[in-house]
């Protein structure tokens, strides 16, 4: 399902997302098997870096768990959200936002945090040229999903995050340390200045000043 334009989008912890025209917004419905949920945001991830590599060149990072930036600053975002019954998947829903042709400028609320392919690229893009390569690759990495293979070690290896000093605020809790590793479901393994290790699976990162 894609949009032309987002008004009223949603983006993890209830904030809201702007598309404005120019920019790719889409949503991609599965039926995976329970035990590849946890793989379907590294599906996500990864599929994000792979289009932008190809269509524009441009080498992207993952921020924890679910961020894709470019030197430092947000181009994407995603959410995966799914029904489970009776430990059946009726579904799951990745919804991926693309700034493209996104002019952070003209937003004085992200402007400093955000960007876009066409910033950092200097030129306008295609936004079907990314949502071709971007439906693509989703659909080579989920094939290699239900086929048995591991998308794990790729997405750890594309996590920017891993070696950081961060914060970390997982619902009501907050939790500093340096960002260690990630277990095989996606866990943030984080280790406290007393040395302690604590497996976080869902929060929110940011860098420690």
């Amino acid at each position: 399902v894609v949009a032309g334009e987002q008004t009223a989008g949603r983006a993890r912890l209830q904030r809201s997302w702007l598309t404005p025209k120019g920019n790719v917004a889409l949503s991609v419905i599965l039926y995976p098997g329970l035990a590849h949920l946890p793989s379907l945001i590294m599906l996500a991830s990864l599929a994000v870096v792979h289009c932008i590599k190809t269509v524009t060149g441009l080498k992207a990072g993952i921020k924890w768990p679910n961020d894709v930036l470019i030197n430092g600053k947000k181009t994407c975002g995603i959410l995966v959200e799914s029904d489970v019954r009776a430990n059946t998947v009726h579904c799951a829903i990745i919804g991926i936002g693309i700034n493209v042709n996104l002019r952070p400028a003209d937003f004085p609320e992200i402007k400093n945090i955000a960007t876009s392919l066409a910033q950092e690229s200097g030129r306008d893009v295609s936004c079907l040229s990314i949502t071709r390569s971007l439906l693509v690759e989703i659909e080579r990495l989920y094939q290699a999903l239900t086929a048995g293979e591991s998308l794990y070690e790729e997405w750890r290896d594309n996590l920017v995050t891993l070696g950081q000093e961060i914060c970390v605020r997982s619902g009501e809790t907050t939790y500093e340390g340096a960002a260690e590793s990630v277990a095989r479901d996606g866990s943030l393994l984080l280790r406290d200045k007393e040395g302690c290790l604590t497996t976080i699976v869902a929060g929110d990162v940011t860098l420690r000043a």
